[in-house]
């Protein structure tokens, strides 16, 4: 079928919008129709070249839609549901799948980070040539084929504005709270970046009773965003974070630093303002050459604890239908967090505005 999509044929140029080859879903795979799909970083790591990538890519991975198709052998959903995607879709039997660890399925490695589909290639072209989707998922199109293991089923009634940025930034932000960090109740959070990730790691510190919770952002705009997702104290350091992190927190710093940026100047910035004993937790991914460092003494002597996590660490599938069952009960936040809509032709537009950190989410919809 002809679909519409956005596609990188350079890296740091414009997408263009143009009309792919989408082949049939095969054995356990599933056509989805795309109503929303949000604008993330790693998306403009990806346009931009930050991380190398395979071209021609059709960007996007972080949005919801109808299931419009099935392939053989289908079992997750049928035609007319609603769905999130998920981007990580686990094999289920490798290793760390028996370990209960899905986000470091081994196919991942050799599959969804390599922008393939679990059997190996890809269902689009375009100009005579194969057309990669960006980690398997390549939403910034009406249309996608994805692995059934690549999707959540929803409630009809949840409208595709709420379930945009569901399966990517939620979860991510969401998760590290619960799931990386098992923050317990009264502690004191640092969050590092107030965009996407960050308010939702902002919410899932309020979720989880965090008892003090500091945005820290270099622009106004997020941070507003962030102080109506659950922050108490928001920041716009002139000087150094840690100085106004400590300023708010009696001189002894955070319990548990959330850095949502993950660049070397904010891995820095996170464990200086982490206190004794505290923990700091990375799910900012920056360019794939980025070094940080750590000062080794002090954060020896200090006992602090750095942790990276991914996607939420937890099992997406699970935590995604949690996510909107939490949302329905009024218990977090999704619909706020769109606050830019474009249509498929505005893509380039979208991307310029998540570079300059306009906070929030932009919302691609595509039809």
């Amino acid at each position: 079928m002809q679909i519409k999509a956005a596609i990188l044929w350079e890296q740091g140029a414009p997408l263009a919008v143009e009309s792919v080859e989408l082949d049939p879903p095969g054995r356990g795979e599933i056509l989805v129709e795309v109503k929303a799909a949000g604008v993330c970083h790693s998306d403009l790591h990806a346009t931009s070249g930050d991380w190398p990538m395979t071209l021609p890519l059709v960007p996007g991975h972080e949005g919801a839609g109808v299931v419009r198709q099935i392939g053989d052998g289908v079992t997750r959903a049928r035609v007319g549901d609603h769905v999130v995607l998920c981007w990580a879709p686990a094999c289920g039997r490798c290793a760390p799948c028996e370990d209960g660890t899905p986000l470091l399925c081994d196919r991942l490695d050799k599959t969804t980070f390599r922008n393939k589909l679990p059997w190996g290639g890809t269902r689009l072209r375009a100009r005579g040539q194969d057309v990669a989707p960006f980690l398997g998922t390549g939403c910034f199109a009406t249309h996608a084929v994805v692995p059934e293991e690549g999707l959540v089923v929803v409630a009809p009634d949840v409208g595709f504005t709420a379930l945009a940025a569901v399966g990517c930034a939620v979860v991510t932000g969401v998760g590290a709270v619960t799931n990386a960090a098992k923050l317990p109740k009264g502690a004191i959070v640092a969050v590092i970046g107030a965009g996407g990730v960050g308010v939702n790691v902002v919410q899932g510190a309020r979720l989880a009773g965090a008892s003090t919770i500091i945005a820290v952002d270099r622009q106004a705009g997020p941070l507003e965003i962030a102080r109506g997702f659950g922050a108490t104290h928001v920041v716009m350091p002139s000087g150094k974070t840690a100085d106004a992190v400590k300023e708010l927190t009696n001189g002894r710093g955070a319990e548990y630093v959330f850095d949502t940026v993950g660049s070397p100047a904010t891995l820095t910035d996170a464990l200086l303002s982490c206190r004794k004993g505290g923990t700091v937790v990375v799910t900012g991914l920056s360019r794939i050459d980025a070094l940080g460092s750590i000062r080794l003494y002090p954060f020896v002597m200090q006992e602090k604890r750095l942790i990276g996590s991914v996607y939420g660490s937890g099992n997406p599938l699970e935590d995604i239908g949690q996510l909107v069952r939490l949302h329905q009960r009024g218990e977090i936040k999704l619909d706020e967090l769109a606050t830019r809509s474009y249509n498929l032709e505005q893509i380039n537009e979208a991307l310029a505005a998540l570079g300059k950190g306009e906070g929030g989410r932009g919302v691609i919809f595509p039809a």
